[in-house]
Protein backbone atom coordinates (compact mmCIF):
# COMPACT_ATOMS: atom_id res chain seq x y z
CA UNK A 1 0.00 0.00 0.00
CA UNK A 2 1.31 3.43 -0.87
CA UNK A 3 2.28 5.84 1.87
CA UNK A 4 -0.10 8.79 2.36
CA UNK A 5 1.05 12.22 1.26
CA UNK A 6 2.22 14.69 3.90
CA UNK A 7 -0.16 16.71 6.02
CA UNK A 8 1.69 19.86 4.94
CA UNK A 9 0.96 19.18 1.26
CA UNK A 10 -2.70 18.53 2.05
CA UNK A 11 -2.94 21.79 3.99
CA UNK A 12 -1.30 23.76 1.15
CA UNK A 13 -3.76 22.33 -1.40
CA UNK A 14 -6.72 23.10 0.90
CA UNK A 15 -5.43 26.65 1.55
CA UNK A 16 -5.05 27.26 -2.18
CA UNK A 17 -8.62 26.13 -2.82
CA UNK A 18 -9.96 28.20 0.07
CA UNK A 19 -8.18 31.28 -1.30
CA UNK A 20 -10.09 30.98 -4.57
CA UNK A 21 -8.15 28.53 -6.73
CA UNK A 22 -10.09 25.64 -8.26
CA UNK A 23 -9.44 22.13 -7.00
CA UNK A 24 -8.08 21.05 -10.36
CA UNK A 25 -5.74 24.06 -10.60
CA UNK A 26 -4.50 23.49 -7.03
CA UNK A 27 -3.91 19.83 -7.77
CA UNK A 28 -1.90 20.68 -10.87
CA UNK A 29 0.11 23.36 -9.03
CA UNK A 30 1.12 20.99 -6.21
CA UNK A 31 1.55 17.88 -8.37
CA UNK A 32 -1.24 15.72 -6.96
CA UNK A 33 -4.24 14.18 -8.64
CA UNK A 34 -7.40 16.19 -9.02
CA UNK A 35 -9.36 13.42 -7.30
CA UNK A 36 -7.12 13.70 -4.23
CA UNK A 37 -7.57 17.46 -4.09
CA UNK A 38 -11.34 17.06 -4.33
CA UNK A 39 -11.37 14.43 -1.53
CA UNK A 40 -9.09 16.45 0.73
CA UNK A 41 -11.14 19.64 0.39
CA UNK A 42 -14.42 17.74 0.88
CA UNK A 43 -13.07 16.04 4.00
CA UNK A 44 -11.75 19.30 5.39
CA UNK A 45 -15.04 21.11 4.80
CA UNK A 46 -17.13 18.30 6.31
CA UNK A 47 -15.02 17.46 9.35
CA UNK A 48 -12.30 20.08 9.63
CA UNK A 49 -9.62 17.38 9.44
CA UNK A 50 -6.79 17.67 6.94
CA UNK A 51 -4.73 14.66 8.04
CA UNK A 52 -4.84 11.30 6.30
CA UNK A 53 -7.10 8.55 7.57
CA UNK A 54 -5.54 5.47 9.15
CA UNK A 55 -4.37 2.90 6.62
CA UNK A 56 -4.44 -0.85 6.82
CA UNK A 57 -5.58 -2.99 9.67
CA UNK A 58 -8.64 -5.10 10.19
CA UNK A 59 -11.86 -3.27 9.43
CA UNK A 60 -14.26 -6.20 9.22
CA UNK A 61 -13.80 -8.26 12.38
CA UNK A 62 -16.36 -6.19 14.29
CA UNK A 63 -19.13 -7.87 12.31
CA UNK A 64 -18.36 -11.37 13.56
CA UNK A 65 -17.63 -10.22 17.13
CA UNK A 66 -21.37 -9.61 17.54
CA UNK A 67 -21.93 -13.35 17.19
CA UNK A 68 -19.17 -14.33 19.60
CA UNK A 69 -21.47 -15.86 22.22
CA UNK A 70 -23.16 -18.03 19.60
CA UNK A 71 -19.82 -19.22 18.26
CA UNK A 72 -18.50 -19.95 21.75
CA UNK A 73 -21.69 -21.86 22.58
CA UNK A 74 -21.46 -23.90 19.38
CA UNK A 75 -17.83 -24.83 20.08
CA UNK A 76 -18.63 -25.68 23.73
CA UNK A 77 -21.54 -27.89 22.64
CA UNK A 78 -19.50 -29.79 20.04
CA UNK A 79 -15.71 -29.76 20.31
CA UNK A 80 -15.40 -31.37 16.86
CA UNK A 81 -17.48 -28.74 15.01
CA UNK A 82 -15.87 -27.55 11.80
CA UNK A 83 -15.51 -24.03 10.50
CA UNK A 84 -17.95 -24.80 7.69
CA UNK A 85 -20.50 -26.11 10.21
CA UNK A 86 -20.17 -22.94 12.29
CA UNK A 87 -20.68 -20.85 9.14
CA UNK A 88 -23.78 -22.89 8.26
CA UNK A 89 -25.14 -22.49 11.81
CA UNK A 90 -24.71 -18.71 11.71
CA UNK A 91 -26.37 -18.57 8.28
CA UNK A 92 -29.35 -20.72 9.35
CA UNK A 93 -29.97 -19.21 12.79
CA UNK A 94 -28.98 -15.56 12.30
CA UNK A 95 -29.12 -15.10 8.53
CA UNK A 96 -25.52 -13.86 8.34
CA UNK A 97 -22.83 -15.26 6.10
CA UNK A 98 -19.18 -15.52 7.09
CA UNK A 99 -16.38 -17.30 5.27
CA UNK A 100 -14.70 -20.13 7.17
CA UNK A 101 -11.48 -18.08 7.12
CA UNK A 102 -13.25 -15.26 8.99
CA UNK A 103 -14.46 -17.73 11.58
CA UNK A 104 -10.94 -19.12 11.88
CA UNK A 105 -9.52 -15.63 12.54
CA UNK A 106 -12.21 -15.06 15.19
CA UNK A 107 -11.34 -18.34 16.92
CA UNK A 108 -7.63 -17.57 16.69
CA UNK A 109 -8.11 -14.11 18.23
CA UNK A 110 -9.98 -15.72 21.11
CA UNK A 111 -7.39 -18.49 21.57
CA UNK A 112 -9.91 -21.20 20.71
CA UNK A 113 -7.82 -23.21 18.28
CA UNK A 114 -7.69 -26.97 18.54
CA UNK A 115 -5.44 -29.16 16.50
CA UNK A 116 -6.87 -32.63 16.03
CA UNK A 117 -3.73 -34.71 16.33
CA UNK A 118 -4.89 -37.42 18.71
CA UNK A 119 -3.65 -40.25 16.50
CA UNK A 120 -0.13 -38.83 16.39
CA UNK A 121 0.03 -38.18 20.12
CA UNK A 122 -1.07 -41.77 20.93
CA UNK A 123 1.58 -43.32 18.72
CA UNK A 124 4.51 -41.87 20.62
CA UNK A 125 7.85 -41.00 19.09
CA UNK A 126 9.63 -43.32 16.71
CA UNK A 127 13.32 -43.99 17.27
CA UNK A 128 15.52 -43.64 14.18
CA UNK A 129 16.48 -46.93 12.61
CA UNK A 130 20.01 -48.18 13.15
CA UNK A 131 20.37 -50.18 9.94
CA UNK A 132 23.89 -50.38 8.57
CA UNK A 133 24.70 -47.98 5.77
CA UNK A 134 26.33 -48.77 2.42
CA UNK A 135 29.72 -50.33 2.89
CA UNK A 136 29.12 -51.02 6.61
CA UNK A 137 28.68 -54.60 7.69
Amino acid sequence: MAKSLSKDLRERVIAAVESGMSRHAAAERFGVSAASAVRWVRSWRESGVSSAARQGGDRRSRAIEGFGKAIHAAVDADKDITLVEIAALLREVYGVSFAPSTIWRFLDRHAMTFKKNGARSRAGSVAPSRSPGIGQV
